[in-house]
C-alpha cells in the first residue's frame, strides 16, 4: 500500500530529498489538491530546517491515505528520478516490494538545460482543464495568443549601446513564438514611442480571444522608469527626459483601459537596472566613456574570465491591477549584467527554464526556479538577483507549449 510505502522510506526521503525538491512537492500536492493553501504555507513557516519541511510533508501526505501518498510517490519520480530510484519506490505498483531496494543512484549531475521547448503532453492539459485554481487555456485561445516584445539597442548616445542585447532580441522571439505567441516587435524606441505601442498593443484584435499576454522590455533604466533611445544625461529648459514610466504598463493593459484582458494572466519580464548600488549610473559598454556619481561605489573585482564582458543595465515598477506576474532583473537597488555577446543573464536563463520545464510547471514556479539560477551563479562579484514583482495572479498559469 502506498501509505506503507511512504512510512518505509520515510527516513531515506527526509535525509535525501533536496530544499527545492521540496518546494516543487508542495506545488504538486497543491495543484493535484492533496494539500491546501494553508497546509502548504506551514510546512514552509512552521519548519526553518530542511528536514523538519520534509518530515512534515510525508507524514501530511501519509495520513491522508493511499490515494494521496501514491500521488506523492509519483511526483517525487517527475521530480527527481534518482531519489524516486534511491528510495526503493518503484517497486510498490509491482507487487514486489519485498525485493531490496536498488542501490543508490549516483550523485545527480549538474542540470542539463534543453536547447528547444518541450512540448506538453495532451493528458497533463487535460488534467489541468476546468480547475478552479488555473487559469483556463482551450485550444483555440492558445492559438490566438500574442506577446510584445521591445528592445532598444542602439541608443542617440552610441556611448550607451547595449552589445550583446540582439542575442536578448533573437532568443525572447524565438521562445515566445514556441509558446504559441504572434510577437508583435518594435526596435530602439523612445520613451513616446514605447508608450504608443503598449496603447496599441492593449488594442489588438487577438486579445479578445487570447488566455494571456506577454510583455517583455529591455533597456536602460532608472528607478521607475524605462529609458528610450534618445534619453542623455542633461536636459534643459522645458525639455522633458526620455523615460517612460513603468507604471504606464499596468494602467494600459489594466481593466480601466483594457477590458479585453480582464481575468487573464498578464506576463511583464523587464530586463533592466533598477539603480541602487550604481545609482542611477549607466555604464556603457566602452569601459573609457563609463560615467560615475560622487556617491557611487568603486566597482568591485573583475568577475571571472567567462563573464568579463558584463554589462550593467539600469528600472524598477510598481503595479496594483490584479491578474500581473512581473520577473525584473534585479532587487531594488542593485544592477542586472549583459554579456556584450551572449547577452543579458535574465534572458539566457529565462530560456534555459522555460525551455526544460514549461511544459509542467506554472509560470510562478518557472520564475522562482529562474530566480535559483541566479543563486550561487559563479558570476557573482556584484550579486544580481531578479524578483518576482508583487504577484496579483491568483491562480496557476500554464503555458502548455506544442499543444
Amino acid at each position: 500500500m502506498a501509505a506503507k510505502e511512504l512510512a518505509r522510506v520515510r527516513s531515506d526521503f527526509v535525509g535525501s530529498v533536496s530544499k527545492a525538491v521540496i518546494k516543487s512537492l508542495l506545488d504538486d500536492m497543491l495543484d493535484d489538491e492533496i494539500l491546501n493553501d494553508g497546509e502548504k504555507e506551514s510546512v514552509l513557516e512552521e519548519n526553518s530546517a530542511r528536514a523538519d519541511q520534509a518530515r512534515d510533508l510525508i507524514d501530511t501526505v501519509r495520513k491522508k491515505g493511499d490515494d494521496a501518498s501514491r500521488k506523492l510517490i509519483d511526483r517525487i519520480q517527475n521530480r527527481d528520478n534518482t531519489l524516486f530510484s534511491k528510495l526503493g519506490l518503484s517497486c510498490e505498483e509491482r507487487g514486489s516490494c519485498d525485493q531490496p531496494a536498488p542501490p543508490a543512484a549516483e550523485p545527480q549531475k549538474e542540470e542539463e538545460w534543453s536547447t528547444s521547448l518541450i512540448a506538453v503532453k495532451e493528458s497533463f492539459w487535460s488534467e489541468k482543464q476546468n480547475k478552479k485554481d488555473i487559469y483556463p487555456a482551450a485550444k483555440n485561445s492558445i492559438k490566438s495568443r500574442v506577446a510584445l516584445l521591445i528592445t532598444n539597442i542602439k541608443f542617440t548616445d552610441k556611448r550607451r549601446d547595449r552589445k550583446g542585447a540582439e542575442r536578448d532580441e533573437e532568443n525572447m522571439e524565438k521562445l515566445l513564438t514556441g509558446l504559441g505567441y504572434e510577437v508583435v516587435k518594435h526596435t530602439n524606441l523612445t520613451a513616446k514611442a514605447i508608450d504608443a505601442a503598449i496603447k496599441k498593443f492593449s488594442e489588438h484584435p487577438k486579445l479578445k480571444e487570447t488566455d494571456s499576454v506577454v510583455v517583455v522590455i529591455m533597456s536602460h533604466g532608472k528607478l521607475g522608469a524605462v529609458l528610450g533611445v534618445d534619453w542623455k544625461e542633461e536636459i534643459s529648459g522645458d525639455e522633458k527626459p526620455d523615460e517612460f514610466p513603468i507604471n504606464n504598463i499596468y494602467k494600459h493593459l489594466g481593466p480601466g483601459e483594457c477590458k479585453a484582458l480582464l481575468d487573464k494572466p498578464k506576463i511583464i519580464i523587464i530586463q533592466a537596472c533598477r539603480g541602487g548600488e550604481c545609482g542611477s549610473v549607466l555604464v556603457s559598454d566602452d569601459a573609457s566613456a563609463a560615467e560615475c556619481c560622487d556617491d557611487v561605489r568603486q566597482p568591485d573585482p573583475l568577475p571571472p574570465a567567462d563573464e568579463e564582458n558584463l554589462d550593467e543595465d539600469t528600472v524598477k515598477f510598481v503595479h496594483s491591477e490584479k491578474d500581473f506576474i512581473s520577473l525584473l532583473s534585479s532587487t531594488p537597488d542593485a544592477v542586472s549584467y549583459r554579456h556584450s555577446v551572449k547577452g543579458s543573464l535574465l534572458i539566457q536563463f529565462v530560456v534555459d527554464v522555460f525551455n526544460t520545464y514549461a511544459h509542467q510547471d506554472h509560470v510562478h514556479e518557472l520564475f522562482r526556479k529562474t530566480m535559483q539560477r541566479f543563486d550561487g551563479h559563479a558570476m557573482q562579484p556584484k550579486r544580481q538577483m531578479p524578483t518576482i514583482d508583487r504577484c496579483t495572479i491568483p491562480k496557476h498559469f500554464y503555458f502548455f507549449p506544442g499543444l
